[in-house]
C-alpha cells in the first residue's frame, strides 16, 4: 500500500509534516526523476521506493526509472563500485566502452522524458555516463553518490569524473567523500522508512516465528549481521570474530543478506563465506529474497546483538535499521557507520575481529548497557536518519538549483 505523507506524522513528528509541505509549495508540478541500477537488493533501492511516492503526495510528478544492462555490464560497474572505494582495479578500453554503450542505449530510451524533466537523480556510478549521452536538456541534473569515495583509485575516479562534468550538482554521504568537481556539493546522510515491512513493528510472536523457521534457536544468545555478501562488509572477519566469542559464551551467529541484479560478486564472496563456516550449526547463512523485508525485521528483532563490520561502507543503513529497533550495534569504523555507532552511547566501533569479539563479549555479559545503548540509538535515529529528514534535503538541493543563492534559502 502507497503511504502519504501524514502516516509519518507518529515517527518524525506532525511539525516535521508541516515543514516539508511548506518546503515543496515551490515545486508543485514540477517533473522530478530517478535513475538507479536496481529495484530490488540496497538502500538505495529502499530509499526510492519510499521517498518517490511521497514527492508525488507533496504534489511533484515524480518517477523512477531502473537502467537495464547485462551481466558484463554490471561486472564492470561493480569493478567500478570496487575502485572508488579503493581496491586497485583495471577497467580494460573494450569494458570501459562497453559501459558508455550500454549507457547510451538506455539513454536512448529514456531520452524524451531525461530530456523534459525538471530534475533528474543519477544514483551511482552504472547509470553516470548517460547524462552526456543526453544532448540538449531543460532542467538540472543530479549525480547522487551512495558509496565511500574518499580514497578513490584515482585512474577510475578520472574516467568517471570525465562524465560527472556534464551534471549540475553531486550529492555525498559524507564531507569525507566529497571530491573536487566543476558544481555545487551537497551532503546528505541516507535514510530508513520507519514505516516500510523492513522497519515496521512486529509482534513478538512474529519475531519468534520467523527466527525459529530461519534455524535460529531461542535458547541461545544470536547475534547478527544483515548485509550484501561482499568483501567489504568483511563477513569471512566476522566469522573469525564470533569463533573468539564461541570459546567463552555459546552464542550463535547469523549472516543474512539477498543478491542484487548490480553485483556478481556476490555469489563468489558467498563461496568464500560458506567455505569458512564449514560445517558449524550454529554458523546460520541466509540468502534472502531481495523483498524478504519482513524476515529482516524480524532478524535484526531477534537479535541480542547486532554487527556491521565493514571496512568500508558507504552509510550502513543495516546499521540505521538495528538501531531503530533499539539495538546496540558494533559497527566497523569507516564511512556512515562513524555517524551512527557512537562508542559507548549506541555501540562500539571495531577495526578487528580480536576487537569485533572483545566488544562483542563485553556487551552480551552487560544486557543493561546493551539495553540503553539501544534507547539511545532509537533516539539519533529518529532525529536525524529518518525518511522524512532526508526528503526535506532533497527538496531544499531542488529549491536550491532551482534560483537559491548563496547558503541561504528563504521559503515565505
Amino acid at each position: 500500500m502507497t503511504r502519504r505523507l501524514v502516516d509519518y506524522s507518529a515517527a518524525a513528528g506532525s511539525e516535521v509534516i508541516a515543514q516539508l509541505r511548506k518546503l515543496a509549495r515551490p515545486l508543485h508540478g514540477r517533473t522530478v526523476v530517478h535513475l538507479s541500477s536496481t529495484r530490488l537488493g540496497g538502500g538505495v533501492a529502499e530509499i526510492l521506493t519510499g521517498m518517490v511516492p511521497l514527492m508525488k503526495d507533496l504534489g511533484l510528478r515524480a518517477s523512477w526509472h531502473v537502467m537495464e544492462g547485462d551481466a558484463e555490464f554490471f561486472g564492470v560497474t561493480k569493478s567500478f563500485h570496487n575502485a572508488l572505494q579503493g581496491k586497485q582495479v583495471f577497467i580494460k578500453p573494450r569494458l570501459l566502452e562497453l559501459y558508455k554503450d550500454v549507457c547510451r542505449q538506455n539513454a536512448q530510451v529514456l531520452r524524451e522524458e531525461l530530456q523534459e524533466a525538471d530534475f533528474v537523480f543519477i544514483h551511482d556510478p552504472q547509470p553516470a555516463a548517460i547524462a552526456p549521452q543526453i544532448g540538449r536538456r531543460r532542467g538540472k541534473w543530479i549525480w547522487r553518490c551512495h558509496i565511500d569515495v574518499s580514497q578513490p583509485y584515482r585512474p577510475v575516479w578520472k574516467l568517471l569524473r570525465d562524465f560527472l562534468r556534464d551534471y549540475d550538482a553531486s550529492i555525498f554521504s559524507l564531507p569525507a567523500f566529497a571530491q573536487p568537481l566543476p558544481h555545487p556539493q551537497y551532503i546528505i546522510s541516507p535514510s530508513i522508512d520507519p514505516l516500510s515491512p523492513k522497519n515496521m513493528p512486529l509482534e513478538p510472536d512474529e519475531v519468534r516465528e520467523v527466527s525459529e523457521s530461519l534455524g535460529i534457536s531461542p535458547d541461545r544468545p544470536a547475534i547478527v549481521q544483515v548485509s550484501r555478501f561482499d568483501r567489504f562488509k568483511d563477513p569471512v572477519g566476522v566469522i573469525h570474530a564470533y569463533r573468539m566469542v564461541r570459546v567463552h559464551i555459546p552464542v550463535q551467529l547469523v549472516l543474512a543478506g539477498s543478491s542484487a541484479s548490480d553485483d556478481p560478486e556476490g555469489e563468489h564472496v558467498l563461496a568464500e563465506v560458506r567455505e569458512e563456516a564449514g560445517t558449524d550449526p550454529d554458523i546460520h547463512i541466509l540468502v534472502l529474497p531481495g523483498d524478504a523485508h519482513r524476515e529482516i525485521n524480524a532478524l535484526q528483532r531477534r537479535a541480542d546483538l547486532v554487527l556491521q563490520k565493514s571496512l568500508r561502507e558507504g552509510f550502513g543503513l543495516s546499521v540505521t535499521e538495528a538501531m531503530w529497533k533499539e539495538k546496540a550495534v558494533d559497527g566497523g569504523d569507516a564511512g556512515g557507520i562513524m555517524l551512527q555507532v557512537i562508542n559507548d552511547h549506541t555501540g562500539f566501533r571495531v577495526t578487528t575481529p580480536e576487537g569485533a569479539a572483545f566488544r562483542i563479549r563485553y556487551l552480551l555479559n552487560r544486557p543493561h548497557i546493551m539495553a540503553a545503548m539501544g534507547a539511545t540509538a532509537h533516539r539519533l535515529v529518529r532525529e536525524n536518519f529518518l525518511l522524512t529528514r532526508n526528503l526535506r534535503e532533497y527538496l531544499t538541493v531542488m529549491l536550491m538549483l532551482m534560483g537559491g543563492t548563496g547558503d541561504r534559502l528563504e521559503i515565505a
